[in-house]
């Protein structure tokens, strides 16, 4: 079989992919600013301005990645093109970053809504976020970019009551010597890893993806360092603070304006981490499936249920981060686990983007990329070297990561014949290439054989005086924002185009079959049924119960609401 290019619609707006961003990289705040105080009391306001500075690095870091990378600009698609080994470790340190980000996401968020034995409901939670991703990756994306809304309006209220008392910060200087320091400075260096969340983005922006991505980065970035910075130094100025590592948003808001905003703080920071949660579920589920279609893992890795959701690769990105809830629910020590696979997975696709001088970078680009892969490498050594138990959480996940790669080289099955298929299938450029040959004014949407619905296509197209139709057929695949650029159609796929093409043919219509493969099957017809400039669209009545079209995009809705006005659509009973 040909591999054929996935072609994906470009939507993602760059308040969208804000918003989204924001989900991940703007709930450090909630979790960081307690950590930090606790860590180092009156002294943690200057640790915290220079982890702004470093966010701030990184962010910048990340526009340059966007461009190069348009396509793709995770540590795992961007630096597989430099070497797959090095791309594979990085995939795995990201895989023991989400997995904790979910874990310390959860059980932060019950910290927040104040409820007890908060480790108990962030398991609850993070199962049953994985059920409801059973009927395909639950983005929420409207709820989301409300959610992240109304975060940014509660810290900037807030930030907004603290200015009166700035003047009366009680700042200490950092003691000790300087890896004291540096070891107190790696233990907040968290407000990394959504970072890497925008680069996964890039496949689906809006291009130009330089422009998109520069604008979606910059005004997280402002919030993320700025803010952080402003309120760390804040919590400078409420007498006998105490410790509040899980809740210092909180307990701000309490101090500073009243304990009802302590309340709507609390509500919404607890569902602005549940949302990260099931972002860092989805990020699970899909780099295990990116890495088994690579042959990368297991095949079963990749196998999808009937609703097109990779089954056993979001089992093991439910129940891993439930069972690190188990065996550790201190946040604190949950940090150390997290920050070892960012950084590392950050550190790994920087520092390769910076030695690779086969892309054109600006001078100034390839010193800063330099700059930060040097800081990252000592904080990842320092994390390493101290924290043991971060040490051997990486560990434990590389090994079992790089033995299920063993199993899937060493017993995956030995290829046979290459079969010819016995059409072959062609993607939208593919067929609009060769309009100007093959051309209908008539389009069908298959997911099965329907003599039907062929008849009655085949009668309007020939009443039409034409003698050419395509066929339109799309292969279910998972709809994450980071897929393999490149997909074999599969057998059932190719078949049952060959069988409508073969049908077609007897009633002496010349089929064109399409194919396109993705989640959201009628934003994919629709799109190209537009592409290809066809006046009518021809499509089976569906038969989906009401749970299942509540659950999934119902097809037919999802083209019709998309489908340009000026082109019919025709259902066949």
């Amino acid at each position: 079989m040909f591999a054929k290019k996935v072609e994906r619609p470009r939507e993602l707006k760059w308040y969208q992919a804000a918003a989204m961003l924001y989900g991940d990289w703007g709930t450090s705040k909630a979790y960081v600013l307690g950590i930090a105080f606790t860590l180092m009391g009156h002294a943690s306001w200057i640790f915290l301005g220079l982890m702004s500075a470093l966010t701030a690095l990184i962010g910048i870091c990340y526009m340059v990645i966007c461009r190069i990378y348009p396509d793709g600009g995770g540590v795992y698609s961007s630096v597989k093109h430099r070497s797959q080994n090095l791309a594979i470790l990085g995939a795995f340190l990201l895989i023991a970053d989400y997995v904790v980000t979910a874990s310390l996401s959860a059980l932060d968020a019950f910290h927040y809504l104040n409820l007890p034995h908060p480790e108990i409901w962030a398991i609850g939670a993070i199962v049953s976020i994985g059920a409801i991703n059973w009927f395909g990756p639950s983005k929420g994306g409207n709820i989301a970019s409300l959610i992240a809304v109304a975060a940014v309006a509660c810290v900037l209220g807030l930030f907004v009551f603290t200015i009166p008392s700035l003047a009366h910060v009680q700042l200490q200087a950092p003691t000790g010597g300087f890896m004291k320091n540096w070891g107190s400075f790696v233990g907040i260096v968290l407000a990394l890893s959504g970072v890497e969340a925008i680069a996964n983005m890039t496949g689906i922006m809006v291009e130009p993806v330089e422009k998109t991505s520069k604008r979606a980065i910059w005004p997280v970035l402002i919030e993320v360092s700025v803010l952080t910075f402003l309120l760390g130094l804040a919590m400078n100025a409420v007498p006998n603070l105490g410790e509040h590592t899980e809740d210092m948003l909180r307990a701000l808001a309490n101090h500073f304006v009243a304990p009802w905003f302590g309340q709507v703080i609390s509500v919404v920071f607890g569902f602005l981490l549940l949302s990260a949660v099931n972002t860092a579920i989805t990020d699970l589920v899909n780099i295990q499936y990116l890495m088994a279609r690579d042959r990368e893992l297991p095949e079963t890795f990749s196998h999808l249920n009937k609703f097109g959701m990779p089954a056993l690769a979001l089992i093991v990105a439910t129940a891993v981060p439930a069972f690190v809830l188990v065996i550790e629910h201190d946040l604190v020590r949950l940090a150390a686990l997290y920050a070892i696979g960012v950084v590392g997975a950050i550190t790994i696709n920087l520092g390769s983007c910076a030695t690779n001088f086969k892309i054109l970078l600006k001078t100034w680009e390839r010193a800063l990329l330099f700059f930060a892969t040097i800081i990252l490498f000592f904080i990842e050594i320092t994390i390493a070297y101290e924290k043991r138990s971060a040490l051997i959480f990486a560990s434990t996940v590389l090994i079992v990561g790089f033995s299920l790669r063993f199993m899937a080289k060493r017993f995956a099955g030995v290829p046979g014949a290459v079969l010819v298929p016995e059409i072959n299938v062609l993607t939208v450029s593919e067929a609009k290439a060769l309009a100007s040959l093959y051309h209908g004014s008539s389009l069908v949407a298959l997911r099965q054989i329907n003599p039907l619905l062929l008849d009655e296509a085949a009668l309007r197209v020939k009443a039409k005086g034409e003698s050419t139709i395509y066929l339109s057929f799309v292969e279910a695949m998972p709809d994450f924002s980071e897929l393999p650029e490149e997909v074999e159609p599969s057998k059932e796929s190719i078949d049952l185009l060959a069988n409508a093409q073969r049908e077609m043919e007897k009633r002496g219509i010349t089929a064109v079959p399409v194919w396109q493969a993705g989640e959201d099957a009628g934003k994919l017809i629709a799109m190209a049924a537009n592409e290809l400039n066809v006046e009518t669209v021809y499509i089976g009545a569906t038969k989906r119960s009401g749970l299942m079209k509540l659950m999934r995009q119902d097809v037919l809705h999802s083209l019709a609401r998309r489908l340009d006005p000026k082109r019919h659509l025709l259902i066949s009973g």
